[in-house]
């Protein structure tokens, strides 16, 4: 199986000097809601704008805003909110290609399955290269599968976070082989490192003893990320003195502190809820844990390797790619709670070992998981693509052009359920245009003079 991994495809030098040295990309998700690909987005996006480049970041689900909208602001990167209608929206392809136009985007990038249905065929409409990025496994909006299958068909390339997620989507059929890379998460890890200072802070704050082991993961409380093996692991492991500290909310809160009760862990297991101060939470643990049934590349571990945490965690998905059995921590089989105890024993009876394995991992995720790293395997495959386009050369006129001029018909309206008058551009409910405004469309370039 074909998949390539983007460590500086095509030559950087001689590709990027035949291209425009300011691009306009275009990033659209399904909201800005906290997780890990909206985290992705953040730090791609900011470290994109600031090398130059105009960015936009675009949220299209039914209620898109979130935190991450505040976050990309600061750091100076356009955030547009197009909510899209509730069930199928036929408009939403259509406000994209308008928005795409306004703003000269030179390149699209789709982030998982929402944007992928509506801004790949925007992206194609308009003329540019188009990229999605899938950041996990797990299937959402089965309902929409063809959706899915039909939209893949307008992107030039697949981006999958690790090559397990990259062979279980060829596997699936979810994606063509032949245009699909692995360009590994990054993140900004310049706030993850060992800290004494916050270690003695926020263990006071919890009321744990400064001398205890102390364990921690950080996730929804969710089905996928089996918090369940963890804690039956947690009851063989902790000492009476230790402590278990699990960060996130989720609907298995309420089935999981019923069971650290079974489990007599009630005075161990600490539900901490939501926690903004990740650097922080990861310099009060000893080790970190992580026991899902299905990943990516969770963030949440480069956070705890790069914060010099040793990990046990299930060998699923990317966290292989990721965690060295042995150097960095320990890799179980998912599911597996005795060998989960078994490792975890291991870390807690033998500190010189988990010391280790903790700077060991430190190195490894600041070498390989930069949100700097991510961000120039994007540009390559940027450059890839634009100078594909290039070397194809451009059509005369661009469908979004010819969408420009026609848009302001009674029919296209008609089809994308806005009123005559009405911008569909934004949510189709702008002021009505007036005067020489309203009689005037968009004159199309002089090629279609017949």
């Amino acid at each position: 199986m074909e998949i390539r991994d983007i460590y500086g495809v095509g030559g950087r030098d001689r590709s990027r000097a035949e291209l425009p040295w300011k691009l306009a990309i275009a990033h659209v998700v399904t909201s800005l809601k906290a997780g890990d690909a909206e985290q992705v987005v953040v730090d791609l996006t900011a470290l994109q704008r600031a090398t130059g480049h105009d960015v936009t970041v675009i949220a299209i689900a039914d209620d898109p805003d979130g935190p991450r909208a505040d976050q990309l602001r600061r750091r100076g990167v356009e955030v547009q909110l197009l909510p899209k209608r509730r069930g199928f929206d036929v408009s939403m392809t259509a406000r994209l290609v308008a928005l795409f136009r306004a703003r000269g985007i030179s390149l699209v990038h789709a982030h998982n399955q929402l944007p992928l249905i509506y801004a790949a065929p925007a992206g194609w409409l308009h003329g540019v290269p188009v990229i999605h990025t899938k950041h996990g496994v797990l299937e959402e909006m089965q309902g929409r599968r063809w959706l899915r299958s039909a939209a893949a068909a307008f992107v030039d390339a697949h981006v999958a976070v690790s090559r397990p997620t990259a062979e279980t989507l060829v596997s699936q059929g979810q994606i063509c082989r032949e245009k699909l890379h692995v360009v590994p998460s990054g993140l900004d890890l310049s706030r993850f490192a060992p800290d004494p200072v916050a270690r003695a802070r926020v263990r006071a704050e919890l009321g744990i003893s400064q001398q205890a082991w102390v364990l921690g993961t950080v996730g929804r409380l969710s089905a996928v990320k089996n918090h369940a093996l963890l804690l039956r692991a947690a009851a063989r492991a902790l000492p009476e003195d230790g402590r278990l500290l699990l960060v996130g909310e989720g609907p298995e809160r309420e089935r999981l502190a019923a069971l650290t009760r079974e489990l007599g862990l009630s005075e161990r297991a600490l539900f901490v809820g939501k926690r903004h101060s990740a650097p922080q939470f990861l310099a009060a643990l000893d080790a970190f844990v992580l026991s899902s049934v299905s990943e990516g590349l969770p963030l949440a571990l480069l956070e705890a390797m790069a914060a010099g945490l040793p990990v046990v965690a299930t060998a699923v998905g990317g966290v292989p790619t990721a965690l060295t059995d042995g150097y960095t921590g320990f890799l179980v089989p998912s599911g597996d709670a005795e060998a989960f105890a078994a490792r975890l024993t291991e870390l807690r009876d033998n500190p010189s070992l988990a010391a280790r394995m903790g700077r060991y991992g430190r190195k490894v995720a600041l070498q390989r998981y930069s949100a700097a790293r991510m961000v120039e395997r994007y540009m390559d495959l940027y450059t890839l693509l634009l100078v594909r386009q290039r070397h194809r050369g451009m059509p005369a006129i661009r469908p979004s052009d010819l969408f420009a001029y026609a848009r302001s018909s009674s029919f296209v309206q008609r089809a994308l359920g806005v009123s005559a008058g009405v911008e569909v551009l934004g949510l189709g409910q702008g002021a009505p245009r007036s005067g020489a405004a309203a009689s005037a469309r968009p004159r199309l370039p002089i090629e279609l003079s017949i």
